[in-house]
């Protein structure tokens, strides 16, 4: 038989202690997701710096004077969204200048394979870039409480547009290379043209300051690895000049070893020739462009880049002013 029974009635002060620890936890509870709560912002940002390449025309085996020897200009302008206190995304376009010079890297040793090779080359850089940010100095849970010093990492993928040209010292003016199809590409038995259109893998560090609640500046260096070994128009072999024969200005940018004067700044090389054959032949010689030639500089099949199977690369510096774009803070509707 199962007994009937009564439920005690509970006491009130219970029931008021019960009731003021759960109001005590629940606020609680809130503060602390007020407190750990990050909430995202996004800034934008313009800066400008430096651009250095590497490729044939600047080795790797000559870190500094590949650095600074060749460098130019670059500009960016990017847009951050940053989603918690470590990630960030960030959305940029670059535009740069790289630039390679087989007379301006190797005056100092004309003895070096690429002297008498004369070539050189300019080339504008499109980028538009797309990053993840990784902060090695967390932010705090709002824009206006980030840290005043802050580092950190950034790698993504990147689309370059670029059109390497040469200077025509004859005609006064900057020739656009891929066209005339240097290393015969395009041509019966040669390859076909490289794409003016490639991908990039950007991979950085960079730092930056709090000047105040909505600006910062910073400073970045980051580096491209490219799936092009063009970027200087100067990767396989000499075509040879029958190659060309229909097209004379495609067999002069193709080779420029006899031109006595630099390509870009129109210096005299006879005596760097000289050295060269001196040096690699042991021959003194008063006509060294004429004994470049017997050599077989320049004939078809020989190495006009550097025989080495690496794409060309290229870094920039960037110092940069950043505008922080606060999120908007949401009101509760109106009962």
């Amino acid at each position: 038989m199962i007994k009937d029974f009564q439920m005690r009635p509970i006491s009130k002060k219970l029931v008021f202690f019960l009731i003021l620890g759960l109001l005590v936890i629940n606020y609680e509870t809130e503060a602390q997701v007020r407190r750990g709560t990050f909430i995202p912002y996004s800034s934008a940002g313009f800066g400008i710096g430096t651009s250095s390449y590497y490729g044939d025309m600047a080795s790797y085996t000559t870190p500094l004077r590949s650095t600074f020897g060749m460098m130019r200009w670059s500009v960016t302008g990017n847009y951050t969204r940053h989603f918690t206190p470590r990630l960030a995304a960030r959305a940029s376009f670059t535009y740069a200048r790289i630039v390679g010079d087989d007379y301006q890297m190797n005056k100092k040793d004309p003895t070096n394979i690429r002297f008498p090779r004369n070539l050189s080359f300019r080339n504008d850089l499109k980028e538009f870039a797309v990053v993840g940010i990784y902060k090695l100095t967390p932010d705090s849970r709002s824009y206006d409480r980030r840290p005043q010093f802050g580092a950190y990492l950034f790698g993504g993928i990147a689309a370059v547009a670029h059109n390497p040209k040469a200077f025509d010292r004859e005609e006064d003016e900057w020739v656009k290379l891929q066209p005339l199809g240097t290393e015969g590409q395009g041509r019966p038995g040669f390859s076909k043209p490289y794409s003016l259109i490639q991908l990039a893998i950007p991979i950085g560090i960079g730092v930056r300051y709090k000047i105040n609640d909505r600006f910062d500046v910073g400073a970045e260096l980051g580096f491209r690895f490219t799936f092009t070994d063009y970027l200087d128009d100067v990767a396989g072999t000499y075509a040879g000049a029958a190659a060309f024969a229909n097209d004379p200005l495609a067999l002069k940018m193709s080779d420029r070893s006899q031109e006595v004067l630099s390509t870009r700044k129109g210096k005299d090389r006879t005596e760097g020739v000289s050295k060269f054959l001196e040096a690699t032949y042991g021959i003194p010689t008063t006509t060294p462009f004429v004994e470049l030639a017997g050599r077989g500089y320049g004939s078809a099949g020989t190495f006009r880049g550097n025989n080495v199977n690496a794409n060309d690369n290229y870094m920039t510096g960037t110092v940069s002013v950043h505008y922080i774009i606060p999120s908007q803070v949401k009101c509760p509707p109106l009962k």
